[in-house]
């Protein structure tokens, strides 16, 4: 439809794509002292999952944001009482700006969230034993005009794993953010 209407769109399938169902930025799994899983979390990792972009101008959110911006038109859950996703500007879910409208954590976590362990000793304790920072958001892809090749662009999601990235978040937002039930790892600004 948009395509109809002349507005650039293509096809995106990201492999390894994170679900986030909790918007801790991580898939969590928790077993416990003899290693057996607890199922306590909904996260998931599915081993692809397609969106759609589209290049949009965002006056919303200022012209940084103009560009590639997701949209999934089969989206798993809820965003403001309704089965929406987007549009999430590509920009946005690189540099980490996860407190943007339009569902930027839940993109962001589909194709960066770290793959996180915790044994869970008892509903008080828990402790982190792995995290697995490279597992997801592989071959980001679309299909190049004219031919079936695929194009890669991943680049234009997340940084190469080697490179680490500022979350720009209030200190309010840090500090709500080491409840225990909503850690993410964020490096000061």
């Amino acid at each position: 439809v948009l395509r109809c209407l002349g507005i650039p769109t293509r096809v995106i399938t990201n492999f390894n794509s994170a679900h986030d169902k909790n918007l801790n930025l991580s898939i969590d799994k928790y077993i416990d002292v003899s290693g057996n899983n607890l199922h306590l979390s909904e996260d998931s990792v599915w081993n692809f999952h397609v969106w759609n972009e589209s290049w949009f101008i965002r006056r919303d959110l200022g012209s940084f944001y103009d560009g590639w911006q997701v949209l999934d038109a089969t989206p798993q859950e809820k965003s403001k009482g309704i089965y929406q996703c987007g549009p999430a500007s590509t920009k946005a879910i690189k540099e980490g700006d996860v407190n943007l409208d339009y569902d930027s954590p839940f993109v962001f976590a589909a194709v960066n969230a770290d793959c996180v362990t915790w044994i869970r000793y008892s509903k008080k304790r828990k402790e982190r034993i792995y995290s697995d920072t490279r597992k997801i958001g592989k071959f980001i892809s679309t299909k190049a005009v004219g031919t079936n090749s695929r194009v890669d662009v991943t680049a234009n999601y997340k940084y190469p794993e080697v490179k680490e990235i500022s979350f720009k978040i209030s200190y309010s937002q840090y500090k709500n953010s080491l409840m225990d039930d909503r850690k993410i790892l964020v490096t000061a600004v």
